[in-house]
């Protein structure tokens, strides 16, 4: 027996997983929101979905979908919410500022030069109908995020069938009974909390 077991102890350790990739610095935090942010023209939520869980890595598909409703249930912009949500994991308060300011920063400048050039323009019949095709664009990118995150369900404690009935619900309540988003929230989204977290008590 005792050399079997000296041949288990010798036997190599499975190897760790690498780790998560994550941002470097806080100046690393501002370039990369920055970036994001410059790239959001029609559809940010597309452009934030790509960057930070299939390019950079940083999070999950599960972590950005539970991020991204946390991210709706608070006051502000959804995406600045979001931005200051993950600074803060990795640097505290100097993260935070440094995602924040990435977000608004170079936009804020970009927006305010559009904006006074639109001024001259914006009787164009052109740029009219420029720009109601540009909505149809970002209806579609919203729509082609929607299905990428569905998959993410697959591992929801809940289960496919009762996340489809709340997405159906959520559908019916925006499109058919026009609820406004502060009783959407907590009505559909607070029973799919509830129904959760019972499902995750001990």
């Amino acid at each position: 027996m005792a050399p079997a077991a000296n041949l288990t102890s010798a036997l190599p350790a499975s190897p760790e997983p690498p780790p998560r990739p994550q941002p470097r610095n806080p100046a690393d935090l501002f370039w990369s929101f920055t970036w994001l942010a410059l790239q959001g023209f029609g559809g940010v939520l597309a452009v934030v979905q790509r960057e930070l869980v299939e390019k950079k890595r940083w999070m999950t598909n599960e972590e950005f979908v539970e991020d991204w409703a946390v991210a709706q249930i608070m006051p502000g912009p959804n995406v600045v919410n979001l931005s200051i949500m993950i600074g803060d994991r990795y640097f505290g308060l100097r993260g935070a500022f440094a995602a924040l300011a990435g977000m608004l920063t170079f936009p804020l400048i970009l927006v305010l030069a559009l904006a006074v050039v639109y001024a001259q323009f914006a009787s164009h019949p052109a740029v009219a109908g420029a720009l109601r095709g540009m909505g149809a664009v970002a209806a579609g990118l919203i729509a082609g995020v929607a299905i990428k995150l569905f998959s993410s369900i697959k591992s929801h404690p809940l289960g496919r069938p009762l996340c489809v009935a709340f997405l159906a619900l959520t559908i019916v309540a925006m499109v058919v009974l026009r609820w406004p988003l502060w009783w959407i929230l907590p009505v559909i989204g607070g029973a799919a909390c509830v129904l959760t977290w019972r499902k995750l008590a001990p």
